[in-house]
């Protein structure tokens, strides 16, 4: 008899594009194994003007998704520990770029945004610090489900009090402001409420960093609506063209993975000998070990310099 792999879960794409910017400070590494049915989205949106602000990204990425992956057993036995799974990573590598400002002096004020996606059968987690959005798709419908830890919120809360018009609001000076980051000092808010998101066939999952949000919300949900039948990878594309048809010279870097999930069929996994009587947090450490470039083979994708955009196809293509 001959072995099939199960029929892929998620379709996945995602795309890296430096804008207007003479260098790329996002980060980004997706690992959806082939047979699996579950999957990791870490991405980073770095800051500190050149080279530390390319650092911060990489080092913040390299060690959440290190931890996360070290753990990935967990995910569908022990799912109740992956909110704290998920803080543990973040501080850690908060931890880590306080570390390399004092070891290199010169990068002092650099940091990042973090969000961290783990997708495990039919259930999404996340835990984000700092304005790099995380959409979900339904239907027609696209909501962002973790917070906007900028200025954005409570100026638009401010229009909606009538304190200052609607037009001034998207071009306020401090919009962009970061109320929380990855930046070696104490975290001010992350995102991590132990919530999960029950996720639908035909569900999309949009992980970015706020590149993609120089098109308004309305206009990202209207390209994923003409597209949605489509494979991931054409969903990303479309996405990427729209934005850089905008042809804004203020465009920030721009960095997302979208993720459509194919079918709801029910989660088969091994059976694991013995009880798992404890789980062990310990850091990996991995930033100072490895970079993302090295991660690509093995399903990661990292950083690109380059100045062409590019789109990764992770999975089968789903229709």
């Amino acid at each position: 008899m001959m072995w099939r792999l199960p029929e892929p879960r998620f379709d996945v794409a995602s795309a890296l594009d430096r804008g207007g910017r003479d260098y790329q400070e996002d980060s980004l590494v997706s690992d959806f194994a082939v047979g699996d049915d579950c999957g990791i989205v870490v991405l980073a949106d770095g800051m500190g003007g050149h080279s530390a602000g390319d650092i911060a990204s990489k080092t913040v990425v390299t060690e959440v998704y290190s931890e996360l992956k070290y753990h990935s057993d967990m995910f569908f036995d022990h799912a109740e520990h992956l909110p704290q799974l998920m803080l543990n990573a973040i501080t850690n590598a908060n931890d880590c770029i306080r570390e390399a400002m004092t070891e290199n002096p010169e990068s002092r004020g650099m940091g990042s945004t973090v969000v961290a996606v783990v997708m495990a059968g039919n259930k999404l987690y996340w835990s984000s610090v700092g304005d790099s959005p995380l959409y979900h798709y339904r239907a027609g419908k696209m909501d962002l489900v973790n917070e906007d830890h900028s200025m954005a919120p409570q100026i638009d809360a401010m229009v909606a009090a009538g304190s200052i018009k609607a037009e001034d609001a998207k071009t306020h000076p401090e919009r962009n402001c970061l109320t929380s980051a990855v930046a070696g000092g104490k975290i001010a808010r992350i995102d991590n409420r132990g919530l999960s998101l029950e996720l639908k066939a035909g569900d999309i999952i949009v992980v970015s960093s706020d590149g993609l949000q120089f098109l308004e919300d309305k206009v990202i949900a209207k390209i994923i609506t003409r597209n949605r039948r489509k494979p991931s990878a054409d969903i990303a594309n479309a996405l990427l063209q729209a934005v850089k048809g905008l042809e804004d010279p203020e465009q920030d870097n721009i960095s997302f993975s979208v993720v459509k999930v194919r079918h709801e069929k029910p989660v088969i996994r091994p059976k694991r000998r013995g009880n798992v009587t404890e789980i062990d947090f310990h850091s990996t450490r991995l930033a100072e070990a490895a970079m993302l470039d090295e991660l690509g083979p093995q399903g990661g994708d990292a950083s690109v310099d380059g100045k062409e955009s590019t789109v990764f196809a992770h999975s089968a293509k789903g229709g």
